[in-house]
């Protein structure tokens, strides 16, 4: 996502979002503070001003197994104090207004298409909204730790990133453009829609592969140094490849592929990219490509492709589209159509 996509999707983000999942809407200051406190962690809420004109709260979130993505506003100017998270790392990113925080001993100041805050649990933090709107995803701490742990060497531990995600960087607009993703993704699903276990599963390890490779942290140059291991791989790699044809349709868990393989994770990301020019989850979307292509050509009359895309795996069915006409020159209804015909 370039700098200017960047600044249009923010825009586009100025509007209420996740709207179908509401779980607060309050005007009462103590109010928000309750719901909102019960929904994150418990924390003081205080307008600038005594009388809080203009103040509202909104909090709109979509659950998954390990992380939610949030919508949460308020109106006026507000200082949030929630200490330390103690469960969860957060990722704000604005959407309209502007933001302080203090995390630790580094002050920031965040703004749409500018900078966004990540917040580790063990870092006391407060903040200053005014007027503001900010996606936020949340991920357990527990996932955090032990993806950081594995990608490092080490016994699990606790993690404390830089707090400011610099929108400068690619990896930062990658991230950005994901949790947009993910927003559009849950708003056309709804709150009566379902995301395979497969697909939450893909999301986690692009959301921890995004946070712990991407950005600045305590362990990075830990995880730098176990990298080095990838010189050793090309029987490791064949035992991993084949663990991800064997459980191509399960929901990828790169802890589990690592330890089938014998080297870290880190290593088998590097060494999948040198020996087969591919990502592990670019071979993984090969692999769920083929499995479409059989399904579809043994389907039955009253087969859904989308049913069973969702079961593959593929949320982004326009995309999932394109990549099946690339690699199999037609449709997937068009290989149902010649399945039926």
């Amino acid at each position: 996502m370039s700098a200017a996509e960047l600044e249009m999707a923010a825009s586009r983000s100025g509007a209420e979002r996740l709207a179908a999942f509401a779980r607060v809407a309050t005007t009462e200051v103590d109010e928000a503070a309750d719901q909102i406190g019960r929904i994150f962690c418990p924390h003081q809420l205080q307008p600038l001003q005594a009388r809080a004109p203009g103040f509202y709260a909104r909090h709109n979130c979509a659950a998954f197994d390990g992380f939610s993505i949030n919508y949460v506003a308020y109106g006026g100017s507000v200082t949030i104090d929630p200490g330390c998270l103690e469960r969860f790392f957060l990722v704000q990113i604005p959407l309209h207004g502007s933001s302080r925080i203090r995390a630790g001993a580094r002050d920031l100041e965040t703004a749409p298409a500018s900078t966004a805050s990540l917040l580790s649990p063990t870092v006391p933090t407060r903040m200053v909204w005014e007027d503001c709107a900010q996606l936020i995803l949340l991920l357990d701490r527990r996932l955090v730790e032990q993806r950081a742990a594995a990608l490092s060497g080490r016994a699990a531990g606790t993690v404390e990133f830089d707090p400011a995600i610099d929108f400068n960087t690619e990896t930062a607009r990658s991230l950005w453009a994901r949790l947009d993703e993910l927003m559009t993704l849950a708003e056309r699903l709804g709150p009566a829609g379902r995301l395979s276990a497969i697909a939450i599963a893909d999301w986690r390890e692009t959301l921890l592969d995004l946070l712990l490779n991407g950005q600045q942290h305590d362990l990075s140059d830990a995880i730098r140094t176990f990298s080095g291991q990838a010189e050793r791989l090309p029987s490791a790699l064949r035992a991993a490849r084949d663990c991800l044809a064997a459980n191509a349709t399960e929901p990828l868990d790169l802890a589990e592929l690592a330890c089938a393989s014998g080297i870290g994770i880190r290593a088998l990301q590097l060494g999948f990219r040198r020996h087969f020019g591919l990502s592990i989850s670019e071979m993984l979307l090969d692999m769920r490509l083929a499995a479409l292509h059989a399904r579809l050509s043994q389907g039955a009359p009253d087969c859904s492709i989308t049913d069973i895309a969702f079961d593959l795996g593929f949320t982004h069915l326009s995309r999932m589209a394109g990549a099946y006409r690339e690699k199999f020159g037609e449709t997937p209804s068009a290989t149902l159509r010649r399945r039926l015909s």
